[in-house]
């Protein structure tokens, strides 16, 4: 294993990329420091404190790697490159014109990217206009998080957060093109790791509070809970890697003298078709009214605040039926087995057993159906462990989740790359001569 990392940095083009990568994320993390002028950020950080965590503020700040809640300069992050996609995928589905120029090969798909910036910018133009809406009426502790507001700090703050998700969304091309890995993949992947070391020093001062005031767990119960954290990255790994192989035959054709054709291959779906998009979805339309009630306090908002906290069963239960909902959704929008089918069919491939066309757009659709079950139910445990954590264990560190499916996903991803440089260049991969090789996910919208 160390002899393949050593030749990591033999390949001079693949330790400028590695290089280049480090430096792009640098420059990110540097900006996430930079804040916007106008507002009050120790006032802010108390907000958070007190209740940004169980509301959409503190998934977008999760997502943001910690810029929100520092209000800087890339406080939106990469997700309105996110939505717009998303919602591009969407409209590609209802939109005849649209799902035309996505099948017209890359002509099509860059025509699409641009639609996707035009949107981002849109989208970026939009929520910067409500987050410098609603700080104004934030009041925390007494003291206003906006110290001077109006029209020219709204202009100022949806200019300066909407050209930090502009190059937010360059620096993520620019690491994809010329660097190592999806760059908006990594650039969420970075926001996210750079709050586990504080994550972990909360964690260890919680012990030593614990341990003083003779509750909370014990020494054996945190070694136990370290145990359990390996056990379930292991468990993601094996989910996120995990494929169902369909085999797929192919006719024999005979072109003059020559015969094409014949061989055997397979057709793999993935237990995980959708991502992470689904616990996102989910998570953010359960957090939804808590957010509302963050401006508008009224009874009934916070009733419906108070009944879907984390630690109620009313909250576990519906995000795990909003889960298993988006995952059907998205990859029913993602994966087409009608196009699947038809395509094999053009090719002269078949499923031994099935008919092609028709019966076979039906097989595919109904393994899919089985197997997207099964990682609706392994992303909604993974997701629901924290909660069961901090509520029954009072755990602060919050592992798991969303957080660690995207750190894993995308490791996994980045490792398949370089291991593909690897193995063009007659290097052993990453997991030796012997081993398994890291299949990467496939790129997503």
């Amino acid at each position: 294993m160390a002899s393949s990392f050593l030749n990591v940095w033999k390949i001079p083009e693949l330790r400028k990329r590695i290089i280049f990568t480090i430096a792009l994320l640098g420059v990110y993390r540097i900006g996430v420091f930079i804040p916007v002028p106008g507002a009050n950020r120790q006032a802010l950080s108390e907000f958070f404190e007190n209740q940004g965590g169980n509301t959409l503020f503190g998934l977008y700040d999760m997502f943001s790697g910690g810029a929100l809640e520092q209000f800087s300069i890339f406080t939106l992050g990469i997700m309105p490159y996110i939505s717009a996609s998303i919602i591009l995928q969407l409209l590609t589905v209802v939109i005849p014109s649209l799902e035309r120029l996505q099948k017209e090969g890359d002509a099509g798909r860059r025509k699409i990217v641009q639609y996707t910036r035009y949107g981002t910018v849109v989208i970026s133009i939009i929520q910067g206009f409500a987050i410098a809406y609603g700080m104004e009426s934030m009041n925390p502790t007494g003291t206003p998080v906006v110290a001077s507001g109006g029209p020219w700090f709204w202009f100022l703050t949806v200019i300066t957060l909407t050209c930090g998700t502009a190059f937010i969304m360059w620096l993520g091309e620019q690491i994809t093109e010329r660097g190592i890995g999806n760059g908006i993949s990594l650039i969420i992947m970075s926001g996210i790791v750079a709050q586990f070391p504080a994550g972990i020093y909360k964690s260890v001062r919680a012990m030593g509070d614990g341990a003083s005031a003779g509750s909370g767990l014990s020494a054996v119960g945190w070694m136990i809970l370290v145990v359990g954290m390996v056990l379930v990255i292991a468990f993601i790994v094996y989910c996120e890697r995990g494929q169902r192989r369909i085999p797929v035959q192919y006719a024999k054709r005979v072109v003059g003298r020559k015969v094409y054709g014949g061989q055997s291959t397979h057709l793999p779906l993935k237990i995980n078709t959708a991502g992470v998009i689904p616990p996102i979805f989910a998570s953010s339309i359960i957090m939804f009214p808590a957010t509302i009630a963050t401006f508008w306090q009224t009874e009934w908002l916070r009733e419906v605040q108070n009944l879907f906290q984390v630690n109620t069963y009313i909250y576990n239960v519906t995000y795990v039926c909003l889960t298993v909902f988006f995952c059907y959704f998205y990859t029913a929008v993602t994966f087409n087995p009608t196009d699947v089918a038809e395509n094999l069919k053009k090719h002269g491939g078949f499923i031994p057993g099935i008919r092609p066309g028709k019966n076979t757009a039906e097989f595919i659709d109904r393994v899919l159906t089985r197997i997207t079950l099964v990682g609706a139910l392994y992303i909604s445990a993974v997701c629901v462990l924290p909660n069961i954590l901090i509520v029954r264990y009072n755990v602060p560190f919050y592992f798991g989740g969303t957080s660690l499916l995207i750190v894993v996903g995308v490791a996994i991803d980045t490792v398949a790359q370089i291991e593909s440089h690897l193995l063009t260049r007659h290097y052993d991969g990453l997991m030796g001569a012997g081993g398994t090789r890291i299949r990467g996910r496939g790129r997503r919208g």
